[in-house]
């Protein structure tokens, strides 16, 4: 009997022991809970902020593409035109694929659609306007076009005037002014530096540059060109010189540097022996008509008075000596009769 109690007593402890450490676990666990809400912020509000925190990144990927779409906008696309080459590919559809070339009308033809106006619109309008059409049609149901332009001969920049090769240039990728230039073999040797832009659509509002040599100002005029705009390069106004010099002729009048009286007659190579300084002229247009200015050419060349400066068409005419002529012309005849004689006698 005493053994059965004390196995009795045994069991039972085996039976109180877990659960009295159970109800210790219990109330440490109520004893350390509150401390740990003193501590730091109550989980409904950390499982809200959490919620928060997730929607930035959606933000900022927001304010990227309107960023992009931004860019998108303000930066020129090319648009299809009469005579662009185009490669139509309609995948899954070999025999809606081809090669055409945009009508006069802005249009292509497109088997089993017919003609689509694609004249004016951007190659991706273009490709969403032919999947518009076979969808229209009932020819495809989920369509995908590719629309590549192999040649843009509606959208590129003509340029002419004063360069080495005027002509029409491919506008494909941004241009600078410079590039266009550079392509069409720079300015002449009679160009001015005075460039004229005039946009499609706008040539009401033409935009002048001055190509100026100053390396500060040439970057200020590299200015970005759009499709269709057309580059004209001035001619340089000239100025000329007739008479008793030694290269006689015309001479460009540069806006940078202002032509005067002395750089044309340095630049015509001075006056001859035979010239009448004193009595060199000037001829010049204006609205009543010509007119004859007098041109101290002689104190000019002595530093006794000041330069004088040209205008656009200006003619310089620096007169022949009677007397430097007489003499000129009897050395001339002196010369000839000795060499004759040295003839004879031989």
């Amino acid at each position: 009997m005493h053994r059965v109690s004390s196995l009795f007593f045994r069991l039972l402890t085996l039976a109180v022991v877990p659960v009295v450490f159970g109800f210790f676990q219990v109330a440490v666990a109520q004893n350390s809970s509150p401390s740990q809400d003193l501590g730091s912020p109550p989980e409904p509000a950390r499982q809200q902020g959490t919620s928060k925190e997730p929607p930035a990144a959606p933000v900022q990927a927001q304010a990227t593409t309107d960023k992009a779409s931004r860019t998108e906008t303000n930066s020129p696309a090319l648009v299809l035109g009469p005579g662009d080459e185009l490669d139509v590919t309609v995948y899954g559809a070999p025999d809606l694929s081809g090669h055409t070339r945009v009508s006069s009308d802005g249009n292509i033809s497109i088997p089993l659609i017919g003609y689509v106006r694609v004249g004016g619109l951007s190659s991706s309008e273009a490709e969403a306007e032919i999947e518009a059409q076979l969808r229209q049609h009932l020819i495809l149901n989920e369509p995908q076009v590719s629309v590549y332009a192999k040649e843009f001969t509606s959208s590129g920049i003509s340029v002419a005037g004063e360069v080495a090769k005027p002509g029409f240039y491919s506008a494909l990728g941004p241009h600078r002014l410079f590039d266009v230039l550079q392509a069409a073999g720079g300015l002449s040797e009679r160009a001015s530096g005075s460039v004229t832009i005039s946009h499609k659509g706008d040539a009401e509002n033409p935009v002048k540059v001055e190509i100026s040599q100053d390396p500060a100002e040439v970057v200020q005029s590299n200015i970005e060109l759009l499709p269709g705009d057309t580059v004209f390069a001035a001619k340089a106004p000239m100025v000329y010189v007739l008479g008793e010099v030694n290269k006689p002729g015309g001479y460009i009048l540069n806006s940078a540097n202002a032509m005067t009286v002395l750089r044309v007659v340095a630049a015509a190579g001075g006056p001859t022996h035979a010239a009448s300084v004193g009595g060199t002229k000037m001829v010049r247009r204006t609205p009543s008509g010509l007119r004859e200015l007098p041109v101290p050419l002689k104190a000019i060349l002595r530093g006794k008075t000041a330069d004088m400066p040209l205008s656009a068409d200006d003619i310089l005419f620096v007169p022949s000596s009677r007397l430097k002529t007489a003499v000129a012309m009897t050395t001339v005849v002196a010369t000839s009769a000795a060499t004759a004689a040295i003839y004879h006698v031989y």
